[in-house]
């Protein structure tokens, strides 16, 4: 599916929108192509595309993560770039995906190439394309959450911010531990539920003592995880993907798992 574009010579960029945002949190998605849009991008959502195969990767499944990133490198390849809203999938395709194909030289080769091409949508953003949010507005204390992947593989830390420096009606303040995994992890916090709750109310507690009524974060399983704890507590605290919020759209769509104040 290709969206529309003022300009033909505009960048053509592939949205990988990740599993988690397909089937629990599609406005991330509309957010993200509303994004790519404002910044003068003509983005493509390939039909094709499933998983970036993380799970199986991190579970030790190599032939079937294999087989699956054959299948996303396939289904990208002829885009300018590739952006997911997303660290963790973004981080799996451009750091992970060539060296699963080490002992592959042609494979390797295509893998290099599509991972040279991919991006973590607020880096694109900020750091390709130099876009600025304009007319938007957040009445909000925010305080925001780096996820593992997308500050540790890819260095993602002042992009977001800089997108929400740009939002009228943000107040940010920043958290002790705003870089301390919020014990998610993907397949981590299904093997090792007592400490991933431990680490999620660590990284909730963190976020109270700052003052801020919202947590805005670029990955959306740390959200569902920060905002399916803050919820079974009753802490009064709203979840949002920073996507949403630069897009304008995060009062339309509400916060992640409801409202805090319901």
């Amino acid at each position: 599916m290709e969206t529309s574009s003022t300009k033909p010579d505009a960048p053509n960029v592939a949205l990988f929108v990740t599993c988690l945002v397909d089937v629990m949190r599609p406005s991330t998605g509309f957010a993200a192509v509303t994004l790519l849009e404002a910044a003068g991008c003509r983005v493509t959502v390939p039909d094709a595309q499933t998983c970036c195969g993380q799970p199986a990767y991190n579970a030790g499944d190599r032939k079937d993560a294999r087989a699956i990133a054959r299948l996303t490198i396939e289904a990208f390849d002829g885009f300018d770039y590739i952006v997911a809203p997303s660290g963790s999938c973004a981080g799996m395709i451009k750091m992970h995906y060539p060296e699963m194909f080490a002992d592959d030289p042609e494979m390797k080769k295509k893998a290099e190439a599509v991972a040279s091409r991919t991006w973590e949508l607020t880096s694109f953003l900020v750091d390709v394309m130099e876009y600025t949010p304009t007319d938007v507005r957040f009445d909000r204390h925010v305080s925001y959450h780096d996820s593992c992947s997308g500050l540790r593989e890819l260095g993602v830390k002042a992009q977001p911010r800089t997108l929400l420096a740009n939002i009228d009606g943000v107040e940010l303040t920043e958290g002790d531990s705003a870089e301390v995994c919020c014990g998610f992890g993907g397949l981590f916090c299904v093997k090792y539920p007592e400490i991933s709750t431990a680490m999620v109310d660590k990284k909730i507690d963190d976020i109270l003592a700052t003052g801020a009524n919202t947590v805005v974060a670029g990955d959306l399983g740390c959200l569902m995880n920060i905002a399916g704890r803050a919820r079974r507590r009753g802490a009064p605290l709203d979840v949002w993907h920073v996507a949403e919020v630069a897009a304008g759209i995060a009062d339309e769509t509400g916060p992640i798992g409801g409202d805090a104040e319901d």
